[in-house]
């Protein structure tokens, strides 16, 4: 397993920090060598870098991740895998 750099570059926004520090957690738990960094940036944003590679933002798709999503993208690094852009998650439609 390589180095696992994950970054997050946040909105000063509410809900905003606690949802960083809720994926900076849940990372840390399944990956307690990955260093896991955090950062107040642009308005609305919720950008995830892994390894340098923006696998997430929440300024192109408006919503924020689903953690299963993300730590499988995480997961793919840790095996040396190749990581996907993580999209929004499909609207659930009850006919």
């Amino acid at each position: 397993m390589g180095l696992l750099k994950i970054e997050v570059e946040y909105s000063g926004g509410q809900e905003y920090g606690p949802r960083y520090q809720e994926l900076a957690r849940v990372v840390k738990a399944e990956f307690p060598e990955a260093d896991v960094s955090g950062s107040v940036g642009r308005q609305d944003s919720f950008e995830i870098t892994i390894n340098g590679q923006l696998v997430f933002s929440k300024k192109e798709l408006g919503e924020f991740p689903n953690e299963d999503a993300v730590m499988k993208q995480i997961q793919n690094a840790a095996d040396g895998k190749r990581m996907e852009k993580i999209p929004v998650d499909p609207p659930c439609v009850i006919m």
